[in-house]
């Protein structure tokens, strides 16, 4: 209607990041969603589940990754049912690559996948326009530039899943203190094969709290070591005499 304005959606903002290692992956994410300049969410999850041995990090409009990834997971669900094997990360990368390139970025989804199949792990940032990046490590969201930054100046080849999950919550938290709409908790997902069976995943997500306020930091200086070479006194207070009022 003519005089009203639109009316704004809500953003996920975000700093997700994918970490992947000879047997495992590591995806995490921080926990705000805004609109516009307020904090509509400070526990919102950015972290979706696609098939037990897939999940998926998305950033940008929360109601375009939700839907993104919701289409994903009954696509790949149908596919399940009808060949009785496991979802491929592959696969589910096609999928969404091909779906954001139908809508050429109209729909507005980051998203970074990982998972685990029989030929290994797999880790893929997808772009708003289908592009399709396969990386050992990716960051994105509005917050990716401060990640992307301890990502490659403390990534090791042959890192332990312990060390990918410290290294994947220190990238986060660079986000959430670097970008206004990335905050609140740090949210981790560990995919990992289990060497005892053909084919298993394991799973454990944790939080971690950010927002505690450092402690200031005084200095003080004995008097010796500063020298004074003139001292001056200014009179910053004039007396004068008090003014009658008559009525």
């Amino acid at each position: 209607m003519k005089g009203l304005s639109t009316p704004s959606f809500t953003k996920t903002g975000t700093t997700i990041v994918g970490i992947k290692g000879s047997d495992y992956v590591v995806l995490a994410a921080d926990t705000r969603s805004t609109n516009g300049p307020i904090v509509a969410n400070k526990n919102c999850s950015k972290i979706h589940r696609i098939a037990d041995n897939i999940y998926c990090c998305g950033a940008g409009t929360a109601a375009d990754t939700y839907f993104t990834t919701r289409m994903a997971e009954a696509s790949l669900y149908r596919h399940q049912l009808k060949y009785e094997r496991i979802p491929s990360p592959i696969h589910c990368i096609n999928i969404l690559k091909r779906h954001l390139f139908r809508y050429r970025g109209a729909v507005q989804a980051s998203l970074i996948v990982g998972g685990l199949d029989a030929d290994g792990p797999v880790l893929s940032g997808i772009h708003p326009h289908g592009s399709v990046d396969s990386l050992p490590y990716t960051a994105q969201g509005s917050g990716s530039y401060a990640a992307i930054g301890i990502l490659e100046s403390q990534y090791k080849v042959n890192m332990t899943m312990e060390e990918a999950v410290e290294l994947a919550s220190q990238a986060i938290e660079a986000g959430i203190r670097n970008d206004l709409y990335s905050g609140s908790n740090i949210d981790i997902c560990t995919i990992q094969s289990d060497p005892a069976a053909t084919f298993a995943t394991k799973h454990t997500r944790s939080h971690k709290v950010i927002g505690k306020k450092e402690p200031s930091t005084t200095y003080s200086y004995p008097r010796q070591s500063i020298h004074i070479k003139k001292e001056q006194v200014y009179s910053l207070v004039s007396v004068t005499d008090a003014m009658e009022i008559h009525e």
